[in-house]
């Protein structure tokens, strides 16, 4: 996938030591802005995306050639509104549009790393990216907000830098990824590593590509983040384009097209290796652990507004997981707010037009940007 031409790139000089004990230097962070950084420096939100999302927010993907991931969210008077705010996204550390990642060569070889590129976490993800801050000049982030594997990235990023923002918005997410994420990962991973095209992670030198064991793992992710509700209201049992059963394996019902369908277009614009890493991230990631088991530890150094939002039929990151956060920020006394968002649409009602959910989040940012406004 060459997306070099389309990429703004930030090349950070110094060393970061990674999770696993490595340290890498002089190596890319891609980002994409939206919106103006005002005089006072003081309207950025930084957004994190999740496992398959990007730098590109908003607008149309210069790559892909689509809509944003979050276009319903953020642009022009919309919930995150760039006539107002100062918008940065930059693609996590092991992605594959242009930040630092398995498909980049190791200086040392000049060969394409593939599995010998660090295990990374979401600290590493996130302490990457604050690079971005100093590169702008921003001594204060206005708001800091993702959903999913972003929300992940909110909660590091404000546990490991509690004065860099004003607010936090976590939404559709977790403290620390369940047994059951982890084995949906897990099935994914096996599926891209039983393809005989993966060679050990060694397929760009070996002109091969497993798109088959990528779409497999795909389809399974895609089921998770929809919700039985809403799968039976689209789809149900419906045919594919004919009047009955055709007795063998090609994709009977419209569910099985749909899935095959979003299996195959994940492959033209996403890594295989780079699915590994960053489910892997995932796994790891737990901020219980890192604070010796009291959440509430993680947080009680900041003291930045929380907004906290989950939905009805997730239950990939249920809002009982969302509610944990919650609940440990008050027991430190934190400003936090939180709703659950009526929905159908299982996980990805964050990325979709839902109009509770935006409305909330626009409601929550601007009211916070009166408040800024009336402090100076």
């Amino acid at each position: 996938m060459n997306t070099e031409k389309n990429i703004n790139t930030l090349i950070i000089k110094k060393p970061l030591k990674l999770d696993c004990g490595k340290t890498i230097n002089n190596f890319p962070i891609a980002f994409e802005t939206y919106g103006s950084l005002n005089e006072n420096k003081d309207n950025a939100i930084l957004v994190f995306h999740a496992l398959t999302g990007d730098q590109f927010v908003t607008g149309l993907n210069p790559v892909t050639k689509k809509d944003g991931w979050w276009s319903f969210a953020v642009g022009p008077d919309k919930a995150i509104d760039t006539n107002k705010y100062f918008v940065i996204c930059s693609n996590v550390i092991g992605g594959c549009m242009g930040s630092y990642g398995p498909s980049h060569k190791d200086p040392e070889t000049q060969k394409t790393f593939g599995t010998d590129f660090p295990v990374i976490t979401i600290n590493d993800m996130v302490n990457a990216q604050y690079n971005l801050l100093e590169h702008f000049g921003i001594d204060k982030l206005f708001a800091i907000t993702g959903g999913s594997m972003g929300g992940m990235q909110v909660l590091q990023f404000i546990t490991n830098f509690p004065d860099k923002a004003k607010t936090v918005i976590p939404i559709a997410t977790t403290s620390s990824h369940s047994a059951q994420n982890i084995a949906f990962n897990e099935l994914g991973r096996q599926a891209i590593t039983a393809d005989s095209d993966w060679k050990d992670g060694n397929y760009e030198a070996n002109n091969t590509n497993p798109g088959k064991g990528l779409a497999v793992a795909r389809m399974a992710a895609h089921i998770t983040y929809l919700s039985k509700k809403g799968l039976q209201e689209k789809f149900g049992r419906k045919l594919q384009e004919r009047e009955d059963l055709k007795f063998g394996f090609d994709a009977d019902f419209q569910i099985e097209s749909y899935l095959r369908y979003q299996g195959s277009v994940f492959v033209d614009r996403f890594d295989a290796n780079s699915y590994l890493y960053i489910t892997r991230a995932m796994d790891y990631f737990d901020l219980v652990k890192q604070f010796n088991g009291n959440l509430s530890d993680a947080f009680k150094n900041t003291k930045a507004k929380f907004f906290v939002i989950s939905f009805t039929s997730d239950w990939l990151y249920p809002t009982q997981e969302n509610k944990d956060i919650v609940i440990a920020l008050n027991s430190i006394g934190a400003d936090v707010g939180f709703v659950e968002i009526v929905s159908d649409k299982g996980h990805d009602s964050f990325l979709l037009d839902v109009p509770d959910f935006l409305n909330a989040l626009k409601n929550f940012l601007d009211k916070s940007y009166i408040e800024l406004k009336n402090e100076k």
